[in-house]
């Protein structure tokens, strides 16, 4: 773990233009305003977990699409993911402290979407080590400031947040004692996004891969396809038996879960591939591709022709 510079709360701002090159991820962008009002449930011993909704965001759930946790341990609690809002992580933080008055000695930010960072801020008062990717400073000074910009047109500047970067950067992996509890991270190669975290609680053996894991909703390919499901399988191999997706159920058996999402990836490339040799258009292959995955996953039509045009761009030139 290394200790990165300080950085201010907001950056310089970026064009959409450059923003849609960098493929940022539609799926985390709200539409409208509010505070997610969803319940804080134990899931395990001194493990707590708020589900999303398989919704865009909007006015009713505040940016509350994404599963976020807290963990605690004899000296403190880590919290992982942080909201999808300066709004949502105050929610998050109040129902925190219902339940502990240990101090959030850690706030884990899994990757560069704002369902999962922008409630950072919240948190600010408890002055936690902010534990990102070594990857999610470039990626948040990418995309950081459209995302914060769209963020304050829906909710306002107040209830958006500012942009807040990790103060600790994982290169490979590390691991926190939060007091008689240890929690291992891992640092991941481009798949989701290129900044992807997970880790596991060791006590438990509970696997939170973060947005590695999709259950019910249909997984955003915004980093590469062919690493997703290199870096799953390397998920595979560390033998948990339960995880926390990053959007689903508060927690899922993992191997079908995740046997799930790589039956939806290998679809993807496959019938990409395909649709290459055939030399189909793009435009063609976004109506015609993973067809057969449509009545599995909540937001299909939303996202299965982006994951296309995502997948044709990686693997056209193989």
């Amino acid at each position: 773990m290394s200790k990165l510079p300080s950085k201010p709360a907001s950056i310089a701002p970026v064009t959409r233009r450059q923003a849609l090159i960098g493929s940022f991820c539609l799926c985390c962008t709200p539409t409208s305003a509010g505070a997610a009002r969803l319940a804080l449930t134990e899931v395990g011993p001194d493990i707590f977990v708020r589900t999303g909704v398989h919704e865009e965001a909007t006015l009713a759930n505040g940016g509350g699409i994404a599963n976020v946790a807290a963990i605690v341990g004899r000296d403190g609690v880590l919290v992982t993911d942080a909201g999808g809002s300066l709004a949502d992580g105050e929610w998050l933080r109040a129902e925190i402290r219902k339940r502990t008055d240990k101090p959030i000695r850690y706030l884990l930010i899994t990757h560069v979407h704002p369902d999962h960072a922008f409630g950072a801020a919240a948190f600010a008062g408890d002055q936690p080590t902010i534990i990102g990717h070594h990857a999610l400073p470039a990626a948040l000074a990418a995309r950081g400031e459209f995302y914060r910009k769209h963020l304050a047109q829906i909710l306002g500047p107040d209830r958006a947040g500012p942009v807040v970067y990790p103060t600790e950067a994982v290169k490979d992996g590390m691991e926190i004692d939060l007091g008689g509890r240890v929690i291992r991270l891992m640092a991941h190669g481009k798949a989701h996004t290129d900044c992807d975290l997970s880790m596991l609680d060791v006590a438990t053996g509970l696997l939170f891969p973060a947005d590695l894991l999709f259950v019910d909703r249909v997984p955003s390919v915004d980093g590469s396809l062919r690493g997703w499901l290199s870096e799953a399988e390397k998920l595979k191999q560390l033998g948990a038996s339960r995880a926390v997706p990053g959007h689903g159920p508060a927690i899922v058996d993992f191997a079908p879960a995740m046997a799930d999402l790589t039956r939806y990836l290998a679809v993807l490339r496959d019938e990409t591939r395909a649709a290459i040799a055939a030399n189909l258009s793009i435009a063609d292959a976004g109506r015609t591709i993973a067809q057969t995955e449509r009545s599995r996953w909540a937001l299909f039509d939303d996202y299965n022709a982006r994951n296309v045009v995502a997948a044709y761009r990686e693997l056209e030139w193989e």
